[in-house]
């Protein structure tokens, strides 16, 4: 058992869980999960929507030498759902080098999507260069010009950070978002549900890899006193989950390619799997509410 293993299992509080192209269910209830088979019976939802991350357009190394075409698979698994999800999250990395060219490419094939409704965040290869200019131009109009953003949806506060550009190793906020923070939870009741969604983990999944964001605990501490409380993210590639107290992580799969388990190999970074694999190990997360039972259900779906 590795080091990194072996730290979760010494925290009683912490459950962590990988899954390679599985379906699970999870549904959350004062916290607490529970999981089963997709297919299986599921509450009825008040509203759904789904998270898309790390899409990479631009990429074309043998880990998936056409991420385009990824990423569309995913837009038709997303367009075949018959009761259409409410609005759509991409927790970054849009692109990968932030070229005009992908970001057009990316904007053209989200277009497909029968959901208008996107929300986005930044990932690091989405501000490389020009410290986020051309994402902000592209797709910074529901932020209004800044990298992070809140929203209300049926009585749940969303609420997109971005913690990718002052990177040092590890994600950053910043005391100017975390003063916004601060301010936009304030008048919030403790019932209210939150969702945060960001691209660097907002806990330490692998700080060796740079897995985690340096000032995420600053962060947290304003959410301590909300009942429910939800964080997606991206970067890892791959799905993980962690329940601390009344606060629930989970990260998403890309829809470009993989990347190894945490300290299984020396360095993070693509991971070429056999070409009849590559779908069951990209995918796109699908995540029901119900009202009044602070009840989330988080379906990861590969995409083959």
């Amino acid at each position: 058992m590795s080091e990194f293993n072996e730290s979760i299992d010494r925290r009683g509080f912490l459950k962590c869980m990988q899954w390679a192209g599985t379906g699970v269910l999870w549904s959350f209830t004062g916290g607490i999960p529970s999981s089963q088979l997709l297919g299986a019976p599921a509450k009825p939802a008040d509203f759904s929507f789904v998270q898309i991350s790390d899409s990479h357009i631009g990429f074309n190394k043998p880990a998936n030498a056409d991420v385009n075409a990824t990423l569309q698979t995913a837009i038709d698994r997303i367009n075949a759902v018959p009761s259409q999800p409410d609005f759509v999250l991409h927790t970054g990395d849009l692109t990968h080098l932030a070229k005009a060219s992908e970001f057009d490419n990316l904007d053209q094939l989200l277009k497909g999507l029968r959901q208008k409704e996107v929300f986005y965040v930044p990932g690091e290869h989405d501000v490389t260069g020009d410290d986020g200019k051309l994402y902000l131009e592209r797709f910074g109009a529901r932020s209004k010009g800044k990298m992070y953003q809140s929203f209300d949806h049926k009585g749940v506060h969303f609420i997109g950070l971005n913690n990718s550009v002052q990177l040092e190793g590890l994600g950053q906020i910043g005391a100017e978002q975390l003063a916004w923070l601060a301010k936009d939870v304030a008048r919030l009741s403790p019932s209210t549900p939150i969702v945060v969604f960001a691209h660097i983990p907002l806990w330490a999944v692998y700080p060796e890899w740079g897995w985690a964001t340096k000032d995420s605990a600053q962060a947290l501490s304003l959410l301590k006193r909300f009942g429910s409380v939800t964080v997606l993210n991206g970067h890892i590639h791959q799905v993980m989950q962690k329940v601390e107290g009344n606060i629930t992580f989970h990260s998403a799969m890309s829809t470009a390619f993989p990347q190894p388990v945490p300290g299984s190999t020396p360095a993070a970074g693509p991971m070429k799997v056999p070409a009849d694999r590559l779908q069951q190990v990209l995918g796109v997360t699908k995540v029901n509410f119900q009202a009044g039972s602070h009840h989330l259900a988080i379906v990861d779906e590969p995409l083959g």
